[in-house]
């Protein structure tokens, strides 16, 4: 039996498990627990490891298996566990994307609302050439982990002629990206507001994202002229971005929302 929580934070679903139980099956258990019809399902599993030095660090695995650099919604939804069992309303956590720090504005058990300091996003706009697409203009962002940001005018998000979930797809694992990427789709409604579709690496769509809040939000700042504390609105909820300078730390502000403890068995 291995025990585990599961949290979500704007519909972007997380199990969160203690990583001394992993052993190297990280990536099986992901696959196996994350499946949606034949087990507890999410998104990925986030693998919680307490360490000697008194530290906390994540490994985060996508439902398919394969790993992550981090997750902002994943991160928070540790962040919310952590202050329901151990009463921490500050707390930072290591990932393989750097070290992200939350704060618990509100606690409301068992629903949290967070603060999370993003690192500084890194912009860069590019257009690449999608096979039977042709050239697709957007930009590169780095807040720790890889994005590919796409502007667009349409309201269903589609664009060159496709889905956005199926132009995400082609993007996300072209071989333009070694390591693949995500791919957020992204409409500016106001100076002050932006709604975006995220296609996420190792899990597809998926209703919301941090680090992809934080990207299509650092895109539209850098590139859209937006204001630097935008509203970012996904199918699964709205986050607040505030970026007050190009090499300053995002900070990104969010709900996160315990869904049940349990145990799972035949593992």
């Amino acid at each position: 039996m291995v025990p585990f929580v599961k949290a979500h934070a704007c519909g972007n679903d997380f199990l969160i498990l203690d990583e001394h139980l992993a052993g190297r099956r990280h990536a099986e258990l992901a696959r196996k627990l994350c499946a949606r019809n034949t087990s507890i399902g999410a998104d990925g599993i986030e693998f919680l490891e307490r360490r000697t030095d008194g530290t906390l660090f994540l490994r985060l695995f996508n439902a398919d298996g394969s790993e992550a650099e981090l997750s902002g919604n994943g991160t928070r939804c540790v962040a919310a566990w952590l202050a329901a069992s151990e009463g921490l309303r500050d707390v930072a956590l290591g990932t393989h994307g750097g070290v992200r720090t939350c704060h618990v504005v509100k606690a409301d058990d068992p629903l949290y609302l967070i603060e999370s300091e993003m690192g500084v996003p890194r912009v860069m706009p590019r257009t690449i050439e999608v096979p039977d697409v042709g050239n697709v203009a957007g930009a590169m962002v780095n807040v720790g982990n890889p994005h590919f940001v796409i502007f667009v005018e349409t309201e269903d998000f589609a664009a060159h002629g496709l889905r956005w979930q199926e132009l995400g797809a082609r993007i996300s694992t072209s071989p333009l990206f070694p390591h693949g990427t995500n791919v957020e789709f992204v409409r500016v409604l106001s100076p002050g507001k932006i709604a975006f579709r995220i296609y996420e690496r190792g899990c597809g769509p998926t209703t919301s994202s941090g680090t992809g809040t934080c990207a299509s939000s650092a895109a539209a700042m850098a590139l859209r002229g937006t204001e630097r504390e935008l509203i970012a609105a996904a199918e699964g909820g709205e986050q607040r971005t505030v970026w007050p300078s190009a090499d300053a730390a995002m900070l990104l502000t969010g709900p996160a929302e315990i869904i049940c403890r349990g145990e799972a068995a035949g593992l």
